[in-house]
């Protein structure tokens, strides 16, 4: 008895891009193998070892097994440290007080 293949997608988003390819991939096929299958690293010539990989938002390793029904998530390096970013834009403006404070 042989097992069913599975059905994965594989994402690919950027501002300009919405990539989503569905693959179906033998048992057994890990995370890494399924991107390879998918041609989107080859399409959009990602270089993989810069980055993140997850499953509905779950970082996972390229090889890890992929389940059925899994989208597998090429995540993008992150422009800014989002600690810094959010540290620029606190200083760029002022807080806000509420209506409540105002009128003491």
């Amino acid at each position: 008895m042989s097992a069913q293949p599975l059905a994965a997608t594989v994402a690919w988003v950027t501002p300009e891009i919405q990539e989503l390819t569905a693959i179906t991939v033998p048992a057994g096929t890990t995370i890494g193998e399924a991107i390879a299958l998918s041609g989107i690293a080859v399409a959009y010539e990602l270089d993989l070892s810069n980055i993140s990989v997850g499953v509905f938002g779950e970082r996972r390793r390229l090889d890890a097994p992929v389940r059925d029904g899994d989208r597998i998530e090429l995540h993008r390096p992150l422009r800014a440290d989002p600690k810094e970013a959010r540290r620029q834009r606190a200083q760029a403006s002022p807080p806000r007080r509420s209506a409540r404070w105002r009128q003491a």
